[in-house]
């Protein structure tokens, strides 16, 4: 931090004035980087503005668009994912179809995993074997979405096995003949 012929300086200045070390340390750590109260002449000077930099037409002043500066404070807060996401479940139609995104409707994305949930198990199936097809339209249209895989699920079914009157054992199957 300092050479040796600075701190040995210290330490005789310090014996000089009869103040112990620390009293030194601290007397020279405010001379160099000022009181919080009052500031050097040198220390103004070293926060002086350069000539140019503040002129109101100088270079780099020019405004900027107000999609370049939505995109570049999304970047930096790290909101690009989120809103890629975002605009993947709002654009189904256009990824899959008029038809085909009227029975199916996109629930999620947890973990990678982009979740349909369709009108019936013929609709879950049939989109289950164009899988490759929807995932590769949303690797390429949405990059930063971060889609891994995509998962299609039918209309849920009643259980039979939860629920306040549920019982042990087969439940209504044992009635039917």
């Amino acid at each position: 931090m300092f050479p040796r012929a600075e701190l040995s300086a210290m330490n005789d200045a310090a014996e000089k004035n009869g103040r112990e070390e620390h009293v030194a340390v601290y007397l020279r750590f405010r001379e160099l980087f000022g009181d919080a109260n009052t500031r050097s002449r040198s220390t103004r000077k070293r926060g002086e503005k350069a000539a140019g930099a503040t002129v109101p037409f100088g270079e780099g002043r020019d405004p900027h668009g107000l999609g370049d500066v939505i995109d570049a404070l999304s970047s930096n807060l790290g909101w690009n994912s989120p809103l890629a996401q975002s605009e993947l479940i709002s654009s189904w139609v256009d990824i899959v179809g008029v038809e085909t995104a009227e029975h199916s409707t996109p629930a999620g994305i947890e973990n990678g995993v982009l979740t349909v949930q369709c009108d019936s198990t013929a609709w879950a199936t049939q989109l289950r074997l164009m899988r490759s097809q929807v995932a590769t339209t949303i690797a390429l249209r949405y990059p930063d979405a971060g889609i891994e895989s995509v998962r299609f699920d039918g209309p849920n079914a009643p259980s039979w096995k939860r629920g306040p009157r549920s019982i042990p054992g087969r439940g209504p199957r044992d009635t039917y003949g």
